[in-house]
C-alpha cells in the first residue's frame, strides 16, 4: 500500500470525504479537513464559474497545513464546458489533490503535475482503472457496489483485488462505507483510504436540504434504487425522494435511461431536476443514526475503526 506523503500525519482516520453534487461546499470541506479527513467538491458545484475561484480562494486561506489537505472533483466528460476554466484555476491554486471522474485525460493529468499535485482516478471496473494509470492518474478511487450517487456493481472484495494485483500506488475504496469497521476492512482489503459520501450527507455542515439529511437518518439499504434514469449513467438513489418527485417506482425498475446528461434532465411530472430532487445515497446509510456536525461523525468513525483494529490485533 502506498500512502503518499502528502496524507501522513495529517489524518485522524484514512478516509477521503466524498464529492458530492450540490451538498459539498467549502463549509463542508473545510470542517472535513479540519476533523482530519481529506474534504472535496466538485468543481461544478460552484456556480456561476467566477464563484470557483472564491472557493478555492477561501479554503488556501482558512486551511492550514495542519489540517488535512482538500480535493476538488472534475468531470472530465465531452458535456462539461467548463473543464479546462476550471483547471486553469486548480493550477493556478496549486489544488493539492484532483479526482477525476468520467474519462481519463492526459492533459489534464499534465497540467495538475506541473506544480506537484495529486490525481486520483475514480473508476468501476479493472479495465478503467488501467486506463487511468497508463494516462497519468497517480492514484485510483475504486468504485464498488453500494456507493452512493454513480456506482459500479463489482464487489469491493473483487475489484480491489483484481486492481492490487498490479497497482502499488494510492487506492480509495468505495462502497457502502459509513462505519470504522467498514474503514478497517477497506484497509484489510489492502486500500489506503476508504471512501465516503453518505454519512456526510446527515452533517451540520452539508449543504443539503434537512428533508434530506433526515432521510439518510431514516433509512436503510432496502429503501435504494439503482437506476441510470436521472442522468444516463446508473446510480444508487434514495427511493422516497424519487416517489416524492412524481415517479411510478415499478415504471422505473424497467426503463432505460438516455444519453449522459449532468444538467438537464427533467421528469415527466415537469419539474424534478437529478441533482436537486432525486437524492443519491450509498447501501451503508443504515449505520447513520443522527444529524450531526462533521467533527463528531469523524471521531465516531475514528473511534469505530481503531476499536476493529485493536479487536482484529486481540484475536490473531
Amino acid at each position: 500500500m502506498s500512502m503518499p506523503d502528502l496524507f501522513k500525519n495529517r489524518l485522524s482516520v484514512p478516509v477521503i470525504a466524498a464529492p458530492m453534487f450540490i451538498v459539498s461546499t467549502p463549509d463542508l470541506v473545510i470542517a472535513e479537513c479540519r476533523a482530519g479527513v481529506v474534504g472535496s467538491f466538485p468543481s461544478l458545484n460552484a456556480r456561476p464559474s467566477g464563484v470557483f475561484e472564491e472557493w478555492l480562494q477561501r479554503l488556501r486561506r482558512e486551511l492550514t497545513g495542519n489540517d488535512a489537505p482538500f480535493a476538488v472533483n472534475l468531470i472530465v466528460h465531452k458535456t462539461n464546458q467548463r473543464l479546462m476554466e476550471d483547471l486553469e484555476l486548480c493550477v493556478k491554486y496549486e489544488v493539492p489533490v484532483i479526482i477525476c471522474s468520467l474519462g481519463a485525460r492526459p492533459e489534464v493529468n499534465e497540467a495538475i503535475h506541473s506544480y506537484g499535485g495529486i490525481v486520483f482516478h475514480d473508476v468501476i471496473n479493472d479495465e478503467f482503472a488501467h486506463k487511468a494509470i497508463e494516462r497519468g492518474a497517480d492514484g485510483i478511487v475504486a468504485v464498488a457496489a453500494g456507493a452512493g450517487g454513480h456506482a459500479g456493481t463489482i464487489s469491493p472484495f473483487a475489484l480491489v483485488q483484481e486492481i492490487r494485483a498490479w497497482f502499488n500506488g494510492p487506492l480509495a475504496l468505495s462502497g457502502a462505507i459509513a462505519h470504522g469497521n467498514s474503514i478497517a476492512a477497506a484497509r484489510a482489503l489492502e486500500a489506503d483510504f476508504a471512501y465516503i459520501g453518505s454519512p456526510f450527507i446527515a452533517t451540520r455542515e452539508a449543504n443539503a436540504a434537512e428533508a434530506y439529511k433526515q432521510m439518510i437518518v431514516d433509512s436503510t439499504s432496502k429503501d435504494i434504487l439503482y437506476s441510470d434514469v436521472f442522468s444516463g449513467i446508473h446510480g444508487n438513489y434514495l427511493i422516497p425522494s424519487i416517489v416524492a418527485a412524481g415517479f411510478d417506482i415499478a415504471k422505473l425498475k424497467t426503463q432505460a435511461g438516455g444519453s449522459m446528461d449532468f444538467g438537464a434532465r427533467v421528469d415527466e411530472t415537469g419539474g424534478a431536476k437529478a441533482w436537486r430532487d432525486i437524492w443519491g445515497s450509498g447501501h451503508g446509510i443504515g449505520a447513520v443514526q443522527d444529524i450531526v456536525p462533521v467533527a463528531e461523525l469523524v471521531d465516531r468513525l475514528a473511534r469505530e475503526y481503531q476499536a476493529a483494529l485493536k479487536r482484529l490485533c486481540a484475536e490473531a
